[in-house]
């Protein structure tokens, strides 16, 4: 469960302060899947960063899977990201000279795991890209690209799925397919919430979130 306790950040430009977000409270109970939406400048992108411990509030509260944040040291909040969150971005930030296999290794290797060829090529054959393991990411579709950096995401089995704009750089078909597999995992039991910019998508998942300068807006549930 993500609680948010009026969280308001600021950010400081120079001699102005800049109120990215406003005393907003907010709870995503595990298992939801929850669409973000909003202009640009709303404070999505902060509130991702807030919510993947990646940022941290000027004002008010976070609490994860019953921690509170600000009680943590920097390295405890590193080990509770690494072990609860997993991220998937518009941009699929492979590293180009590592096969699939081993960019969705590498998140293994970082936490000691046993095994981790085998959980990788496991998470790949889940994804649909077991025959795409040893090819370069220049060598994959945006789609096999996008496949890669979401089973990497779930390397470390995190119990919360941030994805921002996931399928902004693949063509409609190729984006459907990538929603798809967004639902799969959900259904597992996994939390995910996802900012986008396409509110007819968004109106089909389970509960949508409008950010509008910096506050909760609308927060529908089907």
């Amino acid at each position: 469960m993500l609680i948010l306790d009026s969280v308001t950040k600021i950010y400081t430009r120079g001699r102005e302060k800049v109120h990215a977000l406003k005393n907003l409270s907010l709870k995503i109970n595990q298992g939801e899947y929850v669409g973000v939406v909003g202009p640009s400048g709303s404070g999505k992108s902060t509130l991702m960063n807030i919510i993947g411990i990646l940022d941290v509030p000027s004002e008010g509260s976070i609490a994860i899977a019953g921690r509170q944040i600000k009680d943590l040291s920097a390295s405890e909040q590193t080990e509770l990201r690494r072990k609860t969150i997993g991220f998937v971005f518009q941009q699929f930030l492979l590293i180009p000279t590592m096969t699939a296999l081993q960019n969705v290794m590498l998140p293994l290797y970082f936490a000691g795991a046993p095994d981790a060829e085998k959980k990788a090529s496991e998470l790949l054959a889940r994804v649909g890209l077991d025959k795409r393991a040893e090819h370069l990411p220049n060598q994959l579709s945006g789609g096999e690209m996008q496949r890669t950096a979401i089973a990497r995401a779930l390397a470390n089995r995190p119990s919360v799925l941030l994805a921002d704009e996931p399928a902004g750089n693949l063509d409609s078909k190729t984006a459907q397919d990538i929603y798809g597999l967004f639902e799969e995992i959900n259904k597992e039991g996994t939390t995910i919430i996802m900012v986008t910019h396409n509110e007819k998508l968004a109106e089909t998942f389970p509960r949508m979130i409008h950010v509008i300068d910096g506050r909760l807006g609308n927060d529908q549930i089907k």
